[in-house]
């Protein structure tokens, strides 16, 4: 896992800009944290952040083949490498290294970019081919590496993240209204950025720059196609599937371990890595992450009816994992620096407040044991295990069901917005033109129509709008840290297989997840078996609010210019609400203005409505 970065200038000569080269690269430190490198031509320069992970000593970048022919620099993993490589040494091709970088160079080789397509794995990089002077930028099919582009007036600025664009004096640090659309509308458009003139390369896209110009080449899309497999056919596939994706994805040559919530998703993951590893004699490693007083003191709400602690306990002990919980307490999770950190990780404010700082916090903690760790998250969109995929009222909504969800509750994620910025942004519209534009895109069988029509609609949006919102905050929290977070449920044969099973059979049992509760339920302590979806956590605690509270006031003191952006009376509602018994809106609020805040001091973005 790395950072990558990169300028391709086909008239001025970047031999003469190596400072800038260098600055760009430096911002992606953090996810590089073990070594760096740069390579320059005269129109091209790559620059690269490692994360060892695999072949320590050999895997160095950038990377270029033995005859100066291509320079590549890689951000992700291969899973399938081991393969790949066998089968490019029997067409002819000969290895100095063991690292799966060197496999995708030569694979790019043997195939172009096609070489995609071959690959299994979440992955991110560039490659220079310097026989036609031409950049390819090449995405995973699923979005689980992130990468960015700007192009120029005779070229192109690329990087793993927008901070290492941003650090060219080339791009201008703008936001404009789809960009504010972007941030307060809960709707992943792809390819959008949030930062003007910047574009993310799609999942499942190479992305082409040469003298010619840019051109964009999707490879991977979600496709219907008819499930002919019975129930007990459909359990077994997936089981088969997960066995040999854990497995997969437990290869590395330093330490790993997984994130273990309690939820059937991650304890899934937790007992499969438990299998594969006991055969070695070789202990699981888990972690978790708990508030002070969080068990003891909980109270159900309309989204968690359970703590997450005595569950994460049932399956450390059933699995036999070497388990540690990270217990947060509210001072922490208020602490200015860690939501800046969460921010500045993110080059743009979410307002997931606790959410951002509190993953932020256990991946830091993680990293002190671990270089890897494995994930459940993606699980409830391939699958099926929100509530509002359940909820007649959401399921039915003319709107995506995330956003019919929060509604129902009571609440815009852009209702805190001031009016003149809530008409210049009209983000009702820009819902509604997202919501048309993804359910023209869902494919369909012949035929299909009804219940299980809607819910493929419903499985596609979750899969090409909600998950990508959770796989990038995902990425930013660990890589801020130098921590390696792998996706097991985002495999594309997984994601592939379920999305095409019918929506009878992921609820064949009445219940959400139904497949994948049946494909793993023998590896499972019966507690988390029967267990009601519970979200990731967020704290209960009244003071966590109550300082939130007084940060704003003092925001509001001190006349922060990100609060210009948001409706005065609203954030006076909630500052007037007695700070023990702020309500979730109002803690919403301070977490948006706070994060504004936070991001308006680190990079002082020009917003033009």
């Amino acid at each position: 896992m790395c950072g990558i970065s990169g300028w391709i200038d086909f008239q001025r000569d970047l031999t003469e800009h190596r400072s800038t080269i260098d600055a760009m690269c430096e911002t992606m430190t953090c996810r590089g944290p073990d070594a760096g490198g740069t390579w320059v031509s005269p129109h091209a320069a790559l620059a690269h952040r490692r994360l060892a992970i695999i072949d320590l000593p050999g895997g160095a970048q950038p990377m270029t083949d033995p005859e100066g022919r291509v320079t590549i620099v890689y951000s992700g993993e291969a899973y399938n490498f081991t393969e790949l490589r066998d089968e490019l040494r029997r067409r002819g091709h000969r290895f100095e290294t063991d690292s799966d970088t060197e496999v995708v160079l030569h694979g790019y080789l043997e195939w172009g970019a096609k070489v995609a397509e071959h690959l299994n794995g979440m992955f991110a990089f560039a490659i220079f081919d310097t026989r036609d002077d031409q950049l390819l930028l090449v995405r995973d099919r699923m979005g689980i590496k992130p990468l960015y582009y700007y192009p120029t007036e005779h070229g192109v600025l690329f990087g793993s993240e927008p901070k290492a664009i941003l650090a060219n004096p080339l791009a201008e640090k703008v936001v404009d209204a789809d960009g504010m659309r972007e941030l307060f509308g809960m709707v992943k458009t792809p390819g959008q950025a949030v930062w003007a003139c910047m574009r993310e390369v799609e999942p499942g896209t190479v992305v082409t720059v040469d003298r010619k110009g840019l051109h964009e080449r999707t490879y991977w899309k979600l496709q219907a196609v008819e499930h002919t497999d019975d129930q007990e056919t459909s359990v077994g596939r997936v089981r088969e599937l997960l066995d040999d994706i854990v497995a997969r994805q437990l290869i590395s040559d330093v330490p790993r371990c997984v994130l273990l919530s309690g939820g059937l998703d991650s304890s899934a993951i937790t007992a499969l890595a438990g299998n594969h590893l006991k055969d070695s004699g070789e202990q699981v490693r888990s972690f978790a992450v708990d508030f002070l007083g969080q068990t003891e003191n909980f109270v159900p709400d309309p989204m968690r009816a359970t703590p997450d602690g005595p569950y994460v306990a049932d399956v450390a002990q059933h699995v036999g994992t070497d388990h540690k919980n990270i217990v947060l307490d509210p001072q922490t999770l208020a602490d200015p620096e860690v939501r800046r950190a969460a921010v500045q990780a993110r080059d743009f404010p979410m307002g997931l407040g606790d959410l951002d700082q509190s993953l932020y916090l256990l991946f830091k903690s993680i990293r002190e044991h671990s270089t890897v760790a494995l994930s459940g998250e993606s699980a409830d969109e391939v699958f099926g295990g929100y509530k509002w995929f359940h909820d007649p009222a959401a399921r039915d909504a003319d709107i995506f069901p995330w956003l019919a969800a929060m509604q129902a509750q009571g609440g815009n994620p852009f209702d805190m917005l001031a009016p003149e910025v809530s008409n210049a942004l009209d983000i009702p519209a820009f819902i509604n033109d997202s919501y048309r534009t993804a359910i023209g895109e869902v494919p369909h069988l012949d035929g299909e129509d009804g219940l299980e029509r809607r819910m493929r609609e419903i499985c596609y949006l979750h899969l090409t709008r909600f998950v990508r919102i959770l796989l990038d905050r995902k990425d930013r929290m660990s890589m801020a840290v130098g921590l390696e977070v792998r996706v097991p449920f985002c495999d594309h044969r997984l994601v592939e297989y379920v999305f095409n099973t019918p929506w009878s059979l992921k609820t064949f049992d009445g219940r959400e997840k139904s497949l994948l509760r049946h494909a793993t339920a023998d590896t499972l302590p019966k507690s988390v078996v029967e267990r009601v979806k519970s979200p990731y956590p967020s704290t209960q605690d009244p003071n966590y609010a109550k300082e939130l509270q007084s940060q704003v006031r003092e925001l509001v003191k001190d006349g922060n210019p990100a609060l210009s952006l948001l409706d005065e009376n609203w954030l006076n509602q909630a500052l007037a609400q007695p700070s023990d018994q702020v309500d979730p809106a109002a803690r919403l609020t301070f977490e948006r203005a706070l994060d504004m805040a936070a991001w308006f001091d680190i990079h002082n973005p020009t917003v033009k409505l």
